[in-house]
């Protein structure tokens, strides 16, 4: 088979590629950043000879090494030099928790906005659209320090052809200004794009219908689970309360933008061919069969900036199949079912507190 690059998948669809084709050019692509990163990275070096890495020992890619999510907390993972890093990107965090710190050099930065373009157009279509963000505009005043929420919806400002804030800088629903832009673009799908709490704790509320409206949310179900909310009620209530028909939840995190799990009509989250999940069992790391609960490992090929190219998360959830899906799309599929016990607690809504 021949050896497909990165800006080949560019001129494929994002879920087109069985998992016995996808899975051989992905671990070719995933060991050589494993090398790159080892050359690069010093601390990553330093833990890669802790495990007695071998690179000629990989034969697929559940074999490729992972380190844990927290460890973006604790050491400065780079692998570009200071004078070519664009961006750092922060993980949420609550008052007193450590941070990840991603670095990002111009390549990486481009690459996660190509592949974010590519693998959510699926889902609503390639032409721009007017976007209605859940959040107030003072979540994205420093650029150059990003946080999880900011990178989120600077990512997803992609897709807008025009834009609105739902949320003013004090916190407030713009009442008035959602109507006047719902009005001006009346003919016209609406993409809106928020943080789950965000979304159920200001949009719901709203009572303006919003019938051509998508949604897409992501990020933090800690406090709604809380209120006993699912994934069916949220979805229920918007319906209700705003017409909207066309709810899309993602997964992703800060320590690999770009290559987000974009939920399908049947309510799975999907691995593009530009990533992979592969579910690990809590006692000693193996791989989990399918339909079986595990700790949830991600990879992508994007990071180069930074080793965040295969991690293990702190998150449960169970592989459901690959390339078996009642929506069509190829590849791995699953669900997230929660936080491990004892880990940190964070999401890009969760961390927020109206004051």
């Amino acid at each position: 088979m021949k050896t497909l690059s990165y800006e080949d998948l560019l001129n494929v669809p994002p879920y087109s590629l069985p998992q016995k084709e996808k899975g051989p050019f992905l671990t070719q692509q995933l060991l050589a950043l494993t090398q790159y990163h080892l050359k690069h990275c010093p601390s990553y070096k330093n833990i890669l000879q802790g495990i007695q890495f071998k690179a000629s020992r990989v034969e697929k890619i559940d074999q490729i090494p992972f380190i844990p999510v927290r460890l973006f907390k604790d050491l400065e993972l780079s692998s570009a030099a200071p004078e070519d890093i664009v961006k750092i990107m922060t993980s949420s965090g609550t008052t007193g928790q450590k941070v990840s710190k991603i670095y990002l050099d111009k390549e990486t930065s481009i690459n996660q906005q190509k592949t974010l373009i590519k693998i959510v157009s699926d889902s609503i279509g390639k032409d721009r659209l007017p976007m209605l963000i859940v959040d107030s505009p003072s979540v994205l005043q420093n650029r150059k320090m990003m946080s999880a929420r900011g990178a989120g919806i600077l990512g997803f400002m992609l897709f807008a052809s025009d834009k609105h804030y739902v949320l003013n800088d004090e916190m407030n629903v713009d009442v008035k200004g959602v109507h006047a832009f719902l009005k001006k673009h009346r003919d016209k799908p609406i993409l809106i794009f928020g943080f789950t709490f965000m979304i159920w704790r200001y949009l719901k509320e709203m009572q303006i219908p919003i019938p051509n409206g998508i949604l897409i949310h992501g990020g933090g179900w800690k406090k709604l689970k809380e209120e006993a909310v699912s994934p069916s009620i949220f979805k229920q209530t918007l319906k209700k309360n705003l017409g909207l028909s066309k709810v899309y939840d993602y997964y992703g995190m800060v320590e690999q933008t770009g290559s987000v799990y974009m939920e399908c009509e049947k309510g799975y989250f999907h691995a593009s061919i530009f990533s992979d999940v592969i579910l690990r069992r809590e006692s000693d790391f193996s791989v989990c069969n399918t339909q079986e609960k595990g700790i949830i490992q991600v990879l992508s090929m994007l990071p180069k900036s930074y080793p965040g190219h295969s991690i293990l998360t702190e998150d449960v959830g169970i592989l459901l199949g690959e390339d078996n899906c009642a929506c069509g799309r190829l590849g791995k599929y699953f669900i997230v079912q929660g936080r491990l016990k004892n880990a940190e607690i964070r999401g890009c809504s969760d961390t927020f507190e109206r004051s």
